[in-house]
């Protein structure tokens, strides 16, 4: 049977980037009868940036009331937070001591604030050392991963492959990236991917006020109301057609290009959409936002059902090593 693993970070409340480029489709897996699927909050991540202690644990209740609310069955998988597994830092720092510095040194996570080195903390340059111990300690088969996180999965295999060559036996298993082509990067307010880095995030979760701001403050180009639009340039048609059904795309495709047709006007069918697509799940977030005892249980027990499989494999590591 083969086993999906994907996490997000409890870096802040899960935005519609998080739920369209990991959470739905990794739900969509999770619900295959011939699949396991491990799917868990990285908190032990967030700590490169985030170091307040109760927000990291809002973030974190946050983040699990987001998945549960977009449907994801806690019971028939195995949902868990990084932090509760201590076994994972243990496999990240014999991991470590098999990768070589370039490796890391050309990371994207580490490449992209090099210029800025005082901002750069040792967790942030071993961050693909952590993300690698995240899968390979669940002898993980796939995992769904954008575009941009395809970088870190190559590492992760190479970190194995390293680790079995020295041993000279399959101590790791290799893991497959499953990338979705139809959505790679969700774009932001600005046309930018969408990340709380950038501050352009649409929080579907938000209260209805804010979620509105949100929305209506996607950048748009000057064209005039009356005249035609191009809906392919244009950033609100971008993230419309992601939720749309082909019918609905088609409509706002021809009041783009028929003229009388304003960017505010496309924002508030918008709105409406993330509103009506996302509904109950608004509701059963806020839900799950109120019980943090109910949380907590889930949490606890998929953490138990994943240390079953991942002390078989910590246990392989540390014997092959001599410890």
């Amino acid at each position: 049977m083969p086993r999906y693993l994907t996490g997000v970070q409890s870096s802040g409340q899960p935005h519609l980037g998080n739920v369209l480029g990991a959470i739905a489709p990794a739900i969509e897996f999770s619900k295959q009868p011939d699949a396991e699927s491990f799917f868990f909050i990285a908190d032990f991540h967030s700590l490169t940036t985030i170091k307040d202690a109760e927000l990291r644990r809002k973030h974190t209740r946050s983040v699990a009331a987001a998945w549960l609310a977009c449907g994801f069955d806690a019971q028939k998988n195995v949902f868990y937070r990084q932090s509760d597994l201590p076994e994972v830092t243990e496999l990240a720092w014999y991991l470590s001591c098999f990768t070589p510095y370039p490796m890391l040194a050309n990371a994207h996570s580490f490449k992209e604030k090099s210029d800025r080195l005082s901002d750069v903390n040792a967790g942030l340059f071993n961050y693909p050392v952590l993300m690698a111990a995240d899968i390979l300690l669940y002898d993980a088969d796939f995992v769904p991963v954008g575009k941009d996180q395809k970088q870190h999965l190559e590492i992760t295999r190479d970190i194995a492959s390293a680790v079995n060559h020295a041993l000279g036996q399959e101590i790791l298993k290799l893991p497959d990236a499953l990338i979705r082509e139809d959505v790679m990067t969700i774009p932001g307010t600005d046309g930018r991917k969408m990340s709380k880095s950038y501050k352009n995030t649409i929080d579907i979760f938000a209260p209805e006020n804010e979620l509105k701001k949100q929305v209506m403050s996607i950048v748009t180009d000057s064209t005039p109301l009356e005249q035609p639009k191009n809906p392919d340039r244009c950033n609100v048609f971008a993230l419309f057609k992601l939720l749309a059904t082909p019918e609905q795309i088609a409509e706002m495709r021809r009041k783009y290009e028929a003229g009388g047709y304003g960017y505010g006007h496309a924002k508030k069918e918008l709105l409406a959409l993330i509103l009506d697509k996302y509904r109950s799940a608004r509701e059963e977030y806020n839900r799950l936002m109120s019980d943090e005892a109910e949380l907590e249980k889930l949490l606890k027990a998929g953490a138990e059902k994943a240390r079953a499989v991942g002390t078989k494999v910590l246990q392989r590591v540390r014997k092959a090593i001599g410890f």
